[in-house]
């Protein structure tokens, strides 16, 4: 290069530099670090190239349609797919919460009638022993016996009432533990309508209807599929 002119002015002096000159960083320069090397092909910067025939995936790019055309979710490293699991509770299971929520309720009343009736009814026993000439010691053992049967009853009905109760509420978050908890409990159910019907016991019927339409609704496809989802 030679050597710059000076051209004068009225006003100033500017110099004739050539812009190669002027500034030395410009894009092209050989000497220049942040420039492009000439002969340098121009790739992806962000990686390789998607072979041919298969259309780049990553950031920037539209993902593959999911199932029903709707666009799929982003996979990142170790995420596994969604398996298609009911997203709400299917309407059988809801039928059999309630159900477990009636017995439950009616086992927990009739429960805490026999224990507080216990006392009355102990008394009712004491008064017929007494006027049938039994002795004082057989009226107490009579009347403590029926007292602590009736008790012990009670406090079994409404363990039996908060099994159902408890086994209800996980419904919506339990897993197949839950799931045979409620075919247990309505099998107890109807094992127990069963020997109540044949002391001609009308409300036995209802809860061996019941306890059968459990069993049904826990044991089918949207029922097991609902308790095997995955939760996260």
């Amino acid at each position: 290069m030679g050597t710059p002119r000076m051209f004068l002015r009225a006003d100033r002096v500017v110099p004739d530099v050539h812009p190669e000159e002027a500034n030395p960083m410009s894009f092209g320069e050989p000497n220049n670090p942040y420039g492009q090397q000439q002969g340098q092909p121009q790739g992806n910067p962000y990686g390789q190239q998607a072979p041919q025939g298969v259309p780049p995936q990553g950031y920037g790019y539209p993902q593959q349609p999911g199932p029903g055309g709707y666009p799929a979710y982003p996979q990142g490293a170790g995420q596994q797919p969604y398996d298609g699991g009911p997203t709400s509770m299917p309407g059988g299971v809801k039928a059999a919460r309630i159900m477990l929520y009636v017995l439950g309720g009616f086992q927990a009343v009739f429960g805490l009638i026999m224990i507080v009736a216990s006392a009355k009814v102990a008394d009712y026993i004491e008064d017929n022993l007494t006027d049938s000439g039994a002795s004082a010691q057989d009226v107490n053992n009579v009347s403590d016996f029926s007292t602590g049967l009736l008790i012990g009853l009670g406090v079994v009905t409404l363990a039996f009432a908060a099994w159902g109760i408890l086994t209800a509420v996980k419904f919506s978050s339990g897993r197949g533990g839950i799931r045979v908890s409620a075919i247990v409990y309505a099998s107890a159910v109807i094992a127990i309508s069963l020997l109540n019907l044949l002391g001609a016991n009308l409300f036995a019927l209802i809860s061996l209807v019941l306890g059968i339409l459990i069993v049904v609704f826990c044991a089918k496809q949207d029922g097991g599929a609902w308790f095997k989802r995955p939760t996260y």
